[in-house]
């Protein structure tokens, strides 16, 4: 397991599109989330540690935040031919484990995750009601075995301080995790 972290993309970039199907093969696009105040993009997977450590807590923060009007969605891009842990399928049954409320995408081709400099799972990205980047970085301090108290602190300030139009502070942590698991010769440029 490599560690990584967040590349830290320019604020106010703008969210890249995409078009990605679900494990039941329903395609997503981004302007399926246009009437939402805010777009919450986590690239994560099943296998990794440090998304297994925050799951439960993940799936109880976007139930709370989805009722705001905060449109949530997961997006795995590792290789399922190296990591059959994170298949279409295995991604359908930790849907149903976790209770996971938001779409949780396949990135077969690894180009979403590129468009968007991911990096680590997890790893978040928080867009404006214009889909401008306002947020990138950790869930909050809890990592496997640090024994912090799982929070999202660091995230849920960033959306209250939107979902209040508050400026969102520029200080940001990257967040931790496994590296995203490249095909090989796919790895991107900034990896």
């Amino acid at each position: 397991m490599a560690l990584t972290s967040s590349t830290m993309v320019n604020l106010g970039s703008t969210a890249p599109d995409f078009s990605l199907q679900d494990p039941s093969g329903k395609m997503w696009c981004l302007n399926d989330f246009n009437d939402a105040k805010a777009l919450l993009v986590i690239f994560m997977c099943n296998h990794c540690p440090y998304v297994i450590h925050l799951e439960q807590a993940l799936a109880e923060f976007a139930k709370e935040y989805q009722a705001k009007g905060i449109a949530i969605l997961g997006i795995n891009a590792n290789d399922v031919s190296q990591y059959a842990d994170d298949a279409p399928e295995e991604m359908a049954k930790k849907i149903n484990e976790v209770g996971y409320s938001f779409p949780y995408l396949f990135d077969e081709s690894q180009s979403i995750a590129k468009a968007y400099s991911a990096a680590c799972t997890p790893d978040f990205f928080l867009f404006d009601e214009a889909r401008k980047l306002v947020y990138r970085g950790q869930f909050d301090g809890s990592r496997p075995g640090n024994n912090l108290p799982i929070t999202g602190e660091d995230l849920r300030y960033a959306i209250d301080n939107l979902l209040s139009e508050q400026p969102v502070s520029t200080l940001q942590k990257p967040s931790i995790g496994c590296n995203i698991k490249w095909k090989k010769g796919n790895e991107p440029e900034y990896f």
